[in-house]
Parts: C-alpha cells; structure tokens; sequence
C-alpha cells in the first residue's frame, strides 16, 4: 500500500507533510488563500501561470496566521471583513 503525504504550509508559513490534503489552496506570491475551486485560481492554472507558486493550507487560521489573505473571487466575505480591517 502506497502511503501518499501532501505538502502544506503551516502557520509560520513553512512547509510540512501531511497525511491530510489541504482544504484551501494560496499563491505564494500574491500572499492569498482560496477554495480549491476557486474559478480565478483555476483559470490562472490552466494558463500555467499559478502552479509554481500555489502553496496548500489545512485550513483559514492557518493560512491568515501565516500571512495570507483572502481570494476577492471564492471568498468575497472574507475579503470584505479582511479589507475592512487592513
């Protein structure tokens, strides 16, 4: 049995392995967070522009602990009450 393990950031923004894959899906680079479906991601994806950036995370507190804001397109709540109090 093969044993897979994915690769996440943690809260202090370093990568660790886990058993579990990620619930949200970031881009380094533009230090923000998503669903994994999100369609600005995935369009950003097929263009081949997001894969060597994109980071994983096991869930919101961790990606916000980490530095990490939320997608304007998957998470429109979120990024109101973030840019609220940015």
């Amino acid at each position: 049995m093969t044993h897979v393990t994915y690769t996440l950031l943690g809260a202090d923004g370093r990568p660790y392995q886990s058993s579990t894959p990620g619930t949200l899906g970031g881009h380094r680079r533009g230090r923000l967070y998503g669903r994994l479906e999100c369609p600005s991601a995935l369009r950003a994806v097929a263009r081949g522009h997001y894969v060597e950036h994109r980071v994983f995370f096991a869930d919101e507190p961790t990606a916000i602990a980490a530095g990490y804001r939320p997608c304007a397109a998957c998470l429109p709540a979120e990024y109101a009450r973030w840019k609220a109090t940015s």
